[in-house]
């Protein structure tokens, strides 16, 4: 396995930990940005560790291609979108408001003639 992919899919295995702690109820929906890394070990055959294994519910021992699978069938149903402001927990109506942002004073002192 490439090192990029395998770091990819690390950060994935981090998140889903995150991610799954927090109560069904409460939790977003699985974010996209898993599906990119899930896909470039979709085929690899080399074993998982056990960390990960256990947190996706799997036998020790289980490749990084049923790993994979595991996280991708969490879009099969999956009706909508999460945001980055909405993981690992779905967010309280107005809990991220819109900020105004105003004109800042343009300095241009670094830029002498």
């Amino acid at each position: 396995m490439h090192q990029a992919a395998r770091l990819e899919f690390e950060r994935v295995m981090d998140e889903f930990v995150r991610w799954h702690v927090v109560p069904e109820d409460e939790r977003s929906p699985a974010p996209a940005w898993w599906w990119g890394p899930a896909m470039a070990v979709v085929d690899d055959p080399e074993p998982m560790n056990v960390t990960w294994c256990t947190a996706l519910g799997l036998n020790e021992g289980t490749s990084f291609a049923d790993g994979a699978r595991t996280i991708l069938a969490l879009f099969v149903e999956q009706t909508s979108l999460t945001g980055p402001q909405d993981f690992p927990s779905k967010a309280e109506a107005g809990e991220h408001e819109v900020r105004e942002l105003h004109p800042q004073p343009l300095d241009d002192s670094a830029f002498q003639p």
